[in-house]
């Protein structure tokens, strides 16, 4: 008998720097390790990857974005279980609201959202690892990041 393994989770998520300072969430439980993310979530079907990720900023922050180039490839997994996740990461502009702290993810997922300097982003514990090096870096090459564990 042969065991299913699931399919690799997409998800799409939003890299936006504004005045100098990179938009971050905390999205795991119990503000787990202090790890921090770029804010964005699973795609769902029937809706184009923008459409998603236009979705999944509004719900996490309560900004609306323009969504523009695909910068990040990257792939994470847990290596003690069959979760494996590919998250496409895009530039993003914020075109509406700002950031409240008293706002409330509609999925109750993100349970701290905060602007960080380049400088501090080097200090903090951040999925992907690579996302301290490209927020900042405005080249319009697209970084392919392999598989890494999202827990050391």
């Amino acid at each position: 008998m042969s065991v299913s393994i699931p399919s690799p989770r997409l998800a799409v998520r939003a890299i936006i720097v504004h005045e100098n300072k990179l938009l971050l969430v905390n999205a795991y439980p119990k503000h787990y390790l202090g790890l921090w993310c770029a804010p964005g979530g699973g795609v769902e079907r029937g809706a184009s990857l923008s459409e998603n990720l236009i979705r999944e900023v509004h719900e996490e922050t309560g900004l609306m974005i323009d969504v523009g180039p695909l910068v990040l490839v990257n792939e994470f997994h847990d290596p003690k279980s069959d979760f494996h996740q590919v998250d496409l990461m895009f530039r993003c502009n914020i075109t509406a609201g700002k950031v409240d702290p008293n706002w409330s993810d509609v999925a109750g997922v993100v349970n701290k959202r905060k602007w960080v300097t380049q400088n501090e982003i080097s200090q903090m514990t951040v999925k992907p690892d690579s996302l301290k090096t490209i927020a900042f870096n405005e080249a319009d090459q697209v970084i392919y990041d392999p598989l890494e564990a999202i827990f050391n």
